[in-house]
This record gives C-alpha cells, sequence and structure tokens, in this order.
C-alpha cells in the first residue's frame, strides 16, 4: 500500500540513478616513495625506500632500507629519481610494483668529451702520460 501513495515517476531513496553508470570498486593500494637506484633493465627499476624506525632495544633512530622493483612502462624513471611505486598484480619472479609518478627529476650531470682540452690538463704525480716524463736513453 505503501507504494501506491508515491507518484508514478518517484524514484526510492535507496536507488541508483537510471544514466549512472556502476562503479568498479577500487581496493587501497600500499604505495611507497623511494629513490631509483638502478634502471638498466628494460621497463624495470629498482627503488630503494628508506624508513626510520627506533632500534627494538636501544630505542636509537636507524634507517631501514628494502629495495623494490617496479614496472616502468614509459621508461620515466632514471637513476636518482624520487618516485612513488603503486603495488600492483605480480608482473615477474620480483615484479609486484609498478610506477605511479616521478615525484622529483635528478639533475644529470654530463660532460662531453670535446669540452675536456686534454693539453691544457696537468698531469698528475705517477701519471704514465708521454708529456709527463721522457726517458733518457742509456
Amino acid at each position: 500500500m505503501a507504494d501506491s501513495t508515491l507518484p508514478a515517476n518517484a524514484v526510492p531513496r535507496n536507488a541508483a540513478p537510471r544514466n549512472a553508470v556502476p562503479r568498479k570498486k577500487i581496493g587501497n593500494k600500499n604505495e611507497k616513495v623511494g629513490e631509483v637506484v638502478s634502471a638498466k633493465m628494460t621497463k624495470t627499476i629498482v627503488v630503494e625506500v628508506t624508513r626510520r624506525v627506533p632500534h627494538p632495544i636501544y630505542k636509537r633512530i636507524i634507517n631501514k632500507r628494502s629495495k623494490f622493483y617496479a614496472h616502468d612502462e614509459e621508461r620515466r624513471a632514471q637513476v636518482g629519481d624520487t618516485v612513488r611505486i603503486i603495488e600492483c598484480r605480480p608482473m615477474s619472479k620480483l615484479k609486484r610494483w609498478r610506477l605511479g609518478e616521478v615525484l622529483r627529476k635528478a639533475v644529470q650531470v654530463a660532460v662531453e668529451p670535446s669540452a675536456v682540452d686534454l693539453e691544457t690538463t696537468q698531469p698528475t704525480s705517477g701519471s704514465k702520460s708521454p708529456k709527463a716524463k721522457t726517458r733518457r736513453p742509456s
């Protein structure tokens, strides 16, 4: 009888709207922030995560480090970058994380060989260069 008192176009309060797309519930994924220590593998980076914890007996704060293999599809991360990694399904024997975002890029320092003038550099002591020492004929 309660239904007969409602208007014909009324929708119950707990019903979802007709045009709403059902959303898939995404669980809470574990996230970690660390520094890239290796990017030599194809589409894989090694991220070192450091956490500060008190020593169980002496209570002094110590650094504990863990390394995680993460999937980097676009190869965006380089060595030294600070990145966020997100837990995902196992992709290989060791890879259970994926790259979320690069938080801070590392400063890349590179010197071109043409920029270094070998004629003006001075030899160091113990150097084996031919200009540093000439032999006397015996």
